[in-house]
C-alpha cells in the first residue's frame, strides 16, 4: 500500500509510522525488545507500496571532503545514508558532531554506512563555500559534505530546523528522521538495525566511496583557527586559543612563545603542561598568573597555573550538560559549551576578581564561577567554588528583560566588563540573534545595545548596516571588548569580516576596520584591511592596540587605534619553548650572490622602540612589457649582518609571487636589544622574462636601512616603502 500520509517527497510522509514506533519504545525494558520493534517497523516501511523517495542532489552543487560529486540513485545504492542538515553557525550543530563521529568510529562504508553533511545555510555568509571549509576544518567533519546555498533539498525535504537527520535505506528510500540534538541512543539504534535489516536481505554493497579529505591539502600553520586572545595587563604578554590546534598559547608582545599547553590533538586531561590536553577551547581569561579557559568542546571551565605549570578543571563534567539552573559545586555542575569567559567582582566591592562570568553558548546564558565566597546581584551569599546561571530562560530567543531569569539569549559568545559607573554591565555578543546586549551588574536586568529587531522570536534580523541602536545591523557576532579610555566597545562583527565600534551611550554602531572581503591583507590601513570570521578581539598596550583573532585567516591582528594601521603579531617559537603543535617549518633560503650590476640604496635613518614592527613594502617596477618568468621563484631576503639578534624567530626570506602584488617584509624590534645602532638589509632578487618570452633576464637590487633604537615608546611606525624602477 501507499505511504500513508505521504505529500510528495517531504519527511512527513515518515511521521505517522515512526510516530507509533516511538511510543512504542517508550514502553519497551530490554534492548532486545527496542531492536525487534525498530525491525518491525522497517518490514511495515519496506513493504509499502512505493518508496517515499529521498530527491537526487541537484547538478552543480559544490562538495568537499570527495573525489567528485555524489549522486544518491548511482553511488548510494546498497548503503544505509544518514542526511545531516546542518549549518556551522548552530551550537546544536556542533553539538550533535560528537554522536556522528561515534557513529562512524563503529561503522564505516566497508560495514554499508555513509553520513553526507548537507550544509543548508542561514546567514549569507554560511552560503561561502571557503567559509564551509574553515567550518569543516575547525569541526574536523570527515564525511562528504555538500554546500545546499539555496536549501533546494532543506526545501523539498520540508525540513525545518537545524539539525535534522534523514536516514536512508539503499534504495534512497526515507526510513527515519530526527529532529534536533539529543538523539544519540535512537540514531544507533535506527542505524544499526537497518544495517542488519537490509544485509539480511543481501541489499548491502561494501563498496567504498571515493573520499579525499580537504584538510590533507592544507600546510601546517603556526595558528589554527584561533577563536578568542586576552592581554595579561601586568606583563602585556597575550593568551590566545589557538583553537583548531585545540591549545593555550602565552606569547610576549612581540609573538615569541613562552609556554605552549595541549594539543595537537583533542582530549580531555589535567596534569602538568606536558600533559594536559583541550578539545576546541575559545574564551581566555587571566589574572596573577593564572588562566581559566572555556574548554568549549570538553564542556568544562579549566584553570592553568603559570607557577606551578599545572592544569585543572574547575567546571563542568566533561560530558555536555541540560541543565538550565546549576549551582552545585563546578566540578559536579554539567554545562553545555562554555564559549568565552571574562573576571568580574561579587557584591562585596573589596575583592576583584573574583567572579568568572561565562558565555554558556550551549544552553544559551550567562554562568558565574565563585572563584571566591561572594553575592551575585539579587542573591544569597554564595560559597567559593559555586557554579550557576546568571541570566538567561535557557530559550533560544532575543529577549530583554528587567528580570535576568525571563530574558532570553541566543548562543552568547563573547563577553566583556564594563564595571565602572554608568556602565556596570556586562556586554554580551549573542551571535545567533546577531545582537549585542548588556547585563546588568547591579540586578541582572538584560538590555539591548545594538543589532537584531525587537520581535524576541526572529533570530534572522541580520545584516552589515552602521547605525543606531535597533537600526544597525550585525551578522552573527562572535566578540566584544571594552575600551575603558574611550568608553567605547569594540565588536567582531564575523560574518561580516569587519570590527565594528560602538558608543553605549549613543547606541552608534560604525565600521572600524574591514572591507567585508576574506582576501587576507596583512598589512594595511583601517579602511584597505581585511578579516575572515574575526572571533574574538582585545585591548592592549594602556589602550593603543586592539587585538584581534582573525579566525579563518589563522592570525592574531593589532590594529594601532591611534595610527589606524593594521599588522600582523608574528608567533614564532624561542630554542627554550616546548611546543606540540605543528608550525610551519620552510627550508631556508640560500642567500644568492648579488651582481657587481646590482644597484645599492641606503636609506633614511629610522628610530624604532623594542617590541615594534617596521614593516617594509616593496615597490619594484619591471621594464614594459615583462612580467615574472613562470616556474623560477623570485625572492627577497632580509639580513643584519653582525647584529643577526635582530633577526630572531623572524621569517628571514620569502617569494615574490606577482609584482602587482608584491609582499610586506614585517621586523619585529626585540624585546632585549644588544645594540642601539643596527643596519638591517633587504635584497630582492627578480627573474623575469619579456612578454613574448624572447628574453629572460635577473636583476637584483640592495637596500640598506640604517636603524636607531631609543628606550622613549614610539607612534606607530610608517611602512618603510622600497621603490625602484627596472
Amino acid at each position: 500500500m501507499a505511504a500513508p500520509g505521504s505529500r510528495g517527497r517531504s519527511l512527513s510522509g515518515l511521521l505517522p509510522a515512526q510516530t507509533s514506533l516511538e511510543y512504542a519504545l517508550l514502553d519497551a525494558v530490554t534492548q532486545q525488545e527496542k531492536d525487534s520493534l525498530v525491525y518491525q517497523y522497517l518490514q511495515k516501511v519496506d513493504g509499502w507500496e512505493q518508496d517515499l523517495l529521498v530527491p537526487e542532489f541537484p547538478e552543480g552543487l559544490e562538495w568537499l571532503n570527495t573525489e567528485e560529486p555524489i549522486s544518491v540513485y548511482k553511488d548510494l545504492c546498497g548503503k544505509i545514508v544518514i542526511l545531516d542538515f546542518f549549518a556551522y553557525c548552530c551550537i546544536n550543530c556542533i553539538h550533535l558532531l560528537p554522536d556522528l563521529h561515534a557513529l562512524e568510529h563503529t561503522y564505516s562504508d566497508k560495514d554499508g554506512l555513509l553520513i553526507i553533511g548537507v550544509h543548508s545555510a542561514k546567514f549569507p555568509n554560511e552560503k561561502v563555500l571557503d567559509n564551509i571549509k574553515s567550518a569543516v576544518l575547525r569541526y574536523n567533519i570527515t564525511h562528504p559534505v555538500v554546500n545546499d546555498a539555496d536549501a533546494s533539498l532543506w526545501q523539498e525535504l520540508e525540513v525545518s530546523c537545524w539539525p535534522t537527520l534523514v536516514i536512508l535505506g539503499p534504495r534512497g528510500n526515507m526510513l527515519f528522521s530526527l529532529i534536533g540534538e539529543g538523539h544519540k541512543d535512537k540514531l544507533f539504534l535506527y542505524t544499526s538495525i537497518a544495517l542488519k535489516y537490509y544485509k539480511d536481505r543481501g541489499q548491502i554493497r561494501d563498496d567504498k566511496i571515493g573520499i579525499k579529505l580537504y584538510k590533507d591539502s592544507l600546510p601546517p600553520s603556526p595558528l589554527l583557527f584561533p577563536g578568542k586572545v586576552t592581554v595579561d595587563q601586568v606583563t602585556n604578554r597575550l593568551v590566545i586559543a589557538d583553537t583548531g590546534h585545540h591549545r593555550i598559547l602565552v606569547v610576549w608582545k612581540n609573538g615569541q612563545i613562552q609556554y605552549s599547553i595541549g594539543g595537537p590533538n583533542p582530549g580531555r586531561k589535567d596534569g602538568i603542561f606536558s600533559e594536559s590536553t583541550f578539545n576546541s577551547p575559545q574564551g581566555v581569561a587571566i589574572m596573577n598568573n593564572i588562566i581559566y579557559v572555556a574548554d568549549t568542546e570538553n564542556h568544562l571551565i579549566r584553570k592553568i597555573d603559570l607557577e606551578a605549570e599545572k592544569v585543572s578543571t574547575v567546571a563542568g563534567i566533561g560530558i555536555q550538560g541540560t541543565d538550565i539552573e546549576g549551582g552545585a559545586k563546578g566540578e559536579q555542575q554539567p554545562i553545555s559549551s562554555p564559549w568565552d569567559v571574562v573576571f568580574g567582582t561579587s557584591g562585596s566591592e573589596v575583592q576583584r576578581g573574583d567572579i568568572l562570568w561565562i558565555a554558556m553558548a550551549g544552553t544559551h546564558q550567562i554562568w558565574a564561577l565563585l572563584l571566591d565566597s561572594g553575592k551575585l546581584p539579587k542573591k544569597n551569599e554564595l560559597t567559593k567554588g559555586t557554579c550557576l546561571r546568571f541570566a538567561g530562560s535557557g530559550n533560544e530567543e532575543n529577549r530583554n528583560n528587567a528580570y535576568p531569569h525571563k530574558a532570553g539569549f541566543a548562543q552568547p559568545s563573547g563577553l566583556s566588563l564594563a564595571s565602572e559607573d554608568p556602565w556596570s554591565c556586562l556586554f554580551v555578543a549573542d551571535s545567533e540573534s546577531s545582537t549585542v546586549r548588556t547585563v546588568s551588574l547591579k540586578d541582572g536586568a538584560v538590555k539591548h545595545l545594538v543589532g537584531g529587531e525587537r520581535d524576541p522570536m526572529n533570530l534572522f534580523a541580520f545584516g552589515d548596516v552602521d547605525g543606531v541602536g535597533i537600526n544597525a545591523k550585525l551578522q552573527h557576532p562572535l566578540g566584544v571588548t571594552w575600551d575603558k579610555k574611550r568608553n567605547l566597545l569594540y565588536v567582531a562583527d564575523s560574518y561580516n569580516h569587519k570590527i565594528k565600534v560602538v558608543d553605549p551611550k549613543t547606541k552608534n554602531c560604525t565600521t572600524l576596520a574591514g572591507t567585508g572581503g576574506t582576501n587576507n591583507v596583512t598589512s594595511s590601513s583601517f579602511t584597505e584591511s581585511t578579516f575572515n570570521e574575526p572571533g574574538g578581539l582585545c585591548i592592549g598596550e594602556n589602550g593603543q592596540l586592539l587585538y584581534v583573532a582573525d579566525t579563518n585567516n589563522h592570525q592574531i591582528k593589532m590594529m594601532d587605534l591611534e595610527t589606524k594601521m593594521v599588522s600582523v603579531l608574528p608567533i614564532f617559537r624561542s630554542v627554550n619553548t616546548v611546543v606540540d603543535g605543528p608550525f610551519l617549518v620552510e627550508k631556508q633560503k640560500t642567500l644568492p650572490k648579488l651582481p657587481k650590476s646590482a644597484p645599492s640604496i641606503r636609506l633614511s635613518p629610522v628610530t624604532v622602540c623594542a617590541g615594534q614592527t617596521l614593516q617594509f613594502k616593496l615597490r619594484l617596477d619591471l621594464p614594459s612589457g615583462s612580467k615574472l618568468t613562470e616556474g623560477v621563484p623570485s625572492c627577497w631576503f632580509l639580513r643584519a649582518e653582525g647584529n643577526e639578534w635582530l633577526l630572531q624567530g623572524q621569517i628571514p626570506s620569502g617569494d615574490i609571487e606577482n609584482i602587482s602584488s608584491q609582499p610586506t617584509i614585517s621586523l619585529q624590534i626585540p624585546d632585549d636589544c644588544l645594540s642601539l645602532e643596527a643596519i638591517v638589509s633587504v635584497s630582492v632578487f627578480l627573474y623575469y622574462c619579456s612578454t613574448d618570452s624572447s628574453a629572460c633576464m635577473m636583476k637584483a637590487i640592495l637596500f640598506s636601512q640604517p636603524l636607531q633604537i631609543t628606550d622613549t615608546q614610539q607612534g606607530c611606525i610608517a611602512p618603510v616603502e622600497l621603490r625602484y624602477v627596472f
